[in-house]
């Protein structure tokens, strides 16, 4: 007797349009928070942004270092090289992190952390003004229990990043998976591309809940097979898979999922408590 196992395809149940806002005077993508999403829907994921720009003497000379704390703070590299400094040296003492083009910062701001002094100093110590960089950038909340942990950094170079091809699709796992990034609760963060467009299915386990981000390209998304294309949110409904779908070429996007807390944070700007 043949037994056929088959595993449950996640639903789209929402494909919403990241807004423009300003954050620091530079106009940003935000896909979360979303009045349409309720942090109930996304939990553990708080914020995603993304945002291109051009370095410059008056970038890197902005004052843009901040206080945060509650929750995982990563940035990925999606283009260009970025440099940033946060307070989690010797007694908390500023360090500098250069990143290139595919690696990931992960800072666990903790019981609090300066963060983002001097975007882009180095790069143009180095003579690269002008040049581009582009950024997304997402918050990953904390529980309760390690609200007041002491604050660290990690950057994951291009070259630590697991990649596996899956149908049509290339993975980078850029949480999990082998991925040397770990977040405060068992996650998935999977950069897939498809560069000659298809279909791409990728396992995600059944206790996480999570979305899509498109970065490039257009696909139908989901066993309900939404469409959704770059700077759309794409947020999934239980199971066991996500499948897209009848993907134009070189269709690139995040797939995040993580185990919720099932706790109700407190807002408060940068802070996460």
């Amino acid at each position: 007797m043949n037994t056929e196992v088959q595993t449950k395809e996640r639903d789209a149940i929402l494909v919403e349009d990241a807004g423009w806002i300003r954050v620091m005077g530079q106009p940003v993508l935000e896909a979360l928070p979303s009045a349409r999403a309720p942090y109930a829907q996304v939990d553990p994921f708080i914020l995603v942004h993304e945002a291109r720009g051009r370095l410059s003497p008056d970038f890197a000379n902005t004052a843009t270092k901040h206080l945060h704390r509650g929750f995982d703070n990563v940035l990925y590299m999606l283009e260009g090289s970025l440099s940033t400094g946060h307070s989690t040296g010797p007694g908390g003492a500023m360090e500098r992190a250069r990143l290139r083009e595919g690696s990931l910062l992960v800072l666990r701001t903790g019981r609090g952390v300066w963060h983002a002094d001097a975007l882009g100093a180095d790069e143009i110590q180095q003579g690269l003004a002008g040049t581009e960089f582009r950024i997304v950038l997402f918050w990953v909340n904390l529980a309760r229990k390690d609200k007041q942990v002491e604050p660290s950094a990690l950057v994951v170079e291009p070259q630590q990043i697991p990649m596996r091809k899956e149908g049509d699709a290339m993975v980078r796992a850029l949480v999990g998976e082998g991925s040397p990034a770990r977040l405060g609760t068992p996650a998935l963060v999977l950069d897939i591309e498809l560069p000659r467009g298809g279909e791409a299915t990728t396992s995600v386990p059944p206790q996480f809940q999570g979305f899509a981000y498109v970065l490039e390209g257009e696909a139908a998304f989901g066993a309900n097979r939404r469409r959704a294309k770059p700077a759309q949110l794409v947020v999934l409904g239980p199971g066991e898979a996500v499948t897209v779908r009848d993907a134009t070429p070189r269709t690139r996007y995040l797939l995040m999922a993580g185990q919720p807390y099932g706790e109700a944070p407190r807002f408060n700007g940068p802070f996460v408590d």
